[in-house]
């Protein structure tokens, strides 16, 4: 049961991504402040725990070894992941995003084909091409289904050139992270923790992050204090305090694939808090019966996903996808 409230906890903290990124925007503040303050505030706080830990020097050492794959990949996965994401905040409410988002499950999976998988064969490991699971991307029509109810729903109150918007960066984003994550782990090869290759990834996109900055300040000018704190709470939040808890849910369950595949459908949770905060927080208006059986069909499709995905034992060792994807 720990694990399990520990997920729950974590989908909670993890919906203040999409409830405070639509507040700022609401407020007038720029999507590209909303973006790239998050890895400003996120950098001394994974610092922090990576010295902390004692671990900062091997970082540094595997960051020297191929920096261009640093750069060019952890720019893929933070920068075209959350800039897309906070762009989309300014076309729709935060439980739509949040919604959607889920479709990063169908767009990993359709990904496997250009990474390689070790498997343990009867002469040694043995690397393959890995395949589109076809029989999880069963259960993932189950959420694309609910995904197109609550699009059907929106239509009639958003402007077509805004639903494009606050769609289709959500699609650029679910491929960009993942394709980014996989990458950035075959890179470090295992050599690196969780905390190294997140703090190693958000100081790699800094480039990325800096580069925005100047168009916003360009195009918006300097970011309100308001847009100052909401970010910083972002970055604890989601950054850290979800993202810990999401971990710590996963160690207390390794090994067992059938309760990992339901620490890991607790996620599915952060639909529903973030509607709840938005309904709170941002009086927004109550969701119309489609969308709500739309809400329904994402996080039962979800939750199938995630079970049955780990009913089966593993024989992958290396490279095996990681439900980090989910992470926003």
């Amino acid at each position: 049961m720990k694990p399990i409230i520990l997920g729950v906890l974590a989908a909670f903290f993890f919906a203040f991504t999409f409830i405070l990124n639509r507040m700022m925007d609401l407020a007038g503040g720029s999507w590209i402040w909303s973006a790239s303050l998050r890895y400003f505030f996120m950098l001394p706080f994974l610092l922090i725990i990576v010295i902390v830990k004692k671990n900062l020097k091997p970082l540094l050492i595997e960051m020297k070894r191929k920096p261009l794959h640093w750069l060019l990949w952890s720019s893929v996965g933070f920068g075209l992941f959350y800039a897309p994401l906070c762009f989309s905040s300014a076309f729709a409410p935060g439980w739509l995003i949040a919604a959607t988002w889920q479709i990063t499950i169908v767009s990993g999976s359709l990904l496997a084909p250009i990474f390689s998988e070790t498997i343990a064969g009867d002469k040694g490991p043995i690397k393959i091409r890995g395949k589109i699971p076809f029989k999880g991307l069963g259960f993932s029509l189950i959420i694309l289904l609910g995904i197109v109810l609550i699009q059907i729903e929106q239509t009639a109150s958003l402007k077509p050139i805004g639903l494009f918007f606050g769609v289709v960066p959500i699609i650029v984003a679910s491929f960009a992270y993942p394709l980014g994550n996989r990458k950035m782990m075959d890179v470090c090869g295992g050599r690196l923790d969780t905390y190294q290759r997140v703090l190693g990834m958000t100081i790699a996109s800094m480039p990325f992050w800096i580069v925005l900055s100047i168009v916003g300040l360009v195009t918006d000018g300097t970011p309100s204090k308001e847009q100052l704190f909401q970010s910083c709470l972002v970055a604890i939040f989601s950054g850290g305090i979800a993202t810990i808890l999401f971990f710590q849910a996963t160690d207390l369950v390794r090994g067992n694939m059938s309760k990992l595949g339901a620490v890991e459908a607790t996620q599915s949770m952060e639909v529903f808090f973030t509607l709840l905060g938005e309904l709170l927080f941002l009086d927004s208006s109550f969701p119309p019966v489609l969308s709500w059986i739309g809400l329904l069909l994402v996080m039962g499709g979800m939750i199938l996903h995630s079970y049955f995905s780990h009913q089966k034992p593993l024989s992958i060792v290396q490279n095996k996808p990681s439900k980090i994807e989910l992470m926003p």
